[in-house]
């Protein structure tokens, strides 16, 4: 009985031991992590970011502990860069800021930071709406048009990062039809590139490109026979017309255009936004031109050739626009945010205003 008595003694202590030394071996990974306080931003490859304790790290998968989503794995193999959160450039008044999908654009213009797979978003404005999707880590397409559905534009965007954070390149496109106005003849594009510095938060970005416009229409024009012609008793005379066979007249724009945009945070849910674009435009149309010759109180009417033919050679009026689209970004949320700009035109000729205001919604 005693035998017995001291074996099942043993017996129970030995579980008890085993048992131990299997509670302290899983403490240090389980328990001991969380009495580090550090914060720390996962970055994954394919954008998307996680901010949490680092509860455990066995080399192959990172165990985070985030505020949202409670407890998350991931690969190690999946993660571009982990590091501690900075408490003055990451964190201000309590609240985190990282990347925001409504960072990826000023007014008009975008910058070289790209839209995170599953964060998709619709700006809609005074004019129009438009709507952007990420179908990659680095190319994003977008939909944008009035609210007569005319004009129509898709716009394309490709970012790559440096090994330097803080600087970023992409080029960009917008490919545009007239849609039902002009029976879908017109078309035009703008293409661009861009490099930008700094994060998402603070950055300034640089961009030139070339955009053009034609209407679309094929017409043989009409004008006047060249020639002189006197006016009798102050009537203007008669002038016989000629038509210009195979001139292929329509409308063309073409124009390099110079922009300059940034943004930086002014506030917990502020930002300062500044959008300009320098446009060097050209205009191409057939057309006749005329003097007036006076004579003793009289006037005769000189017409000259027409000259129709390469680009160089035809109609071309020159005029440069200058754009410039301060303004404010209020974000209400991660989901929206409320921007308003105080655009203005200004060219050689006219300046009027062209206020803004615009919706943002995540997606």
């Amino acid at each position: 009985m005693k035998t017995r008595t001291l074996f099942q003694m043993c017996f129970t202590l030995a579980l008890y031991f085993f048992g131990s030394q299997s509670v302290f071996a899983q403490t240090p990974s389980t328990t001991a992590p969380t009495t580090d306080t550090t914060k720390y931003l996962v970055v994954k490859n394919d954008g998307n970011e996680y901010v949490g304790l680092i509860l455990s790290d066995d080399g192959r998968e990172v165990l985070i502990q985030t505020t949202s989503l409670g407890k998350i794995y991931i690969p190690k193999s999946d993660i571009k860069s982990m590091r501690p959160l900075d408490l003055i450039e990451d964190v201000k008044k309590g609240e985190f800021n990282s990347a925001g999908v409504f960072t990826t654009r000023y007014q008009f213009t975008t910058n070289c930071f790209p839209i995170k797979k599953g964060e998709n978003y619709a700006m809609v404005n005074l004019y129009g709406p438009e709507v952007h999707f990420a179908v990659h880590k680095d190319f994003s397409v977008g939909v944008m048009s009035t609210w007569i559905g005319s004009p129509l534009a898709l716009a394309l965007k490709y970012t790559r990062g440096t090994p330097n954070p803080k600087i970023n390149y992409g080029a960009g496109a917008l490919i545009g039809t007239s849609g039902y106005l002009n029976s879908g003849r017109g078309f035009g594009g703008l293409y661009w590139g861009m490099i930008t510095y700094g994060d998402r938060r603070t950055n300034v970005t640089l961009s030139v490109g070339y955009g053009h416009f034609n209407d679309g229409n094929s017409y043989n024009p009409t004008v006047y026979e060249p020639g002189t012609y006197v006016s009798l008793d102050g009537f203007t005379p008669y002038i016989p017309t000629v038509d210009l066979p195979n001139t292929n007249g329509r409308f063309v724009a073409r124009a390099p255009i110079i922009g300059l945009a940034g943004q930086t945070k002014v506030g917990k849910k502020a930002s300062f936004i500044y959008d300009c674009m320098f446009i060097m435009g050209r205009t191409k149309e057939t057309e006749q031109t005329f003097d007036y010759i006076y004579d003793n109180g009289g006037w005769s009417l000189v017409l000259q050739q027409v000259v129709v033919g390469p680009w160089s050679q035809g109609f071309t009026d020159e005029q440069n626009l200058f754009i410039v689209m301060p303004g404010m970004r209020f974000q209400r949320s991660d989901s929206k945010a409320f921007q308003i700009s105080l655009a203005g035109v200004i060219t050689q000729d006219i300046s009027f205003p062209l206020p803004m205001a615009s919706w943002f919604y995540k997606f």
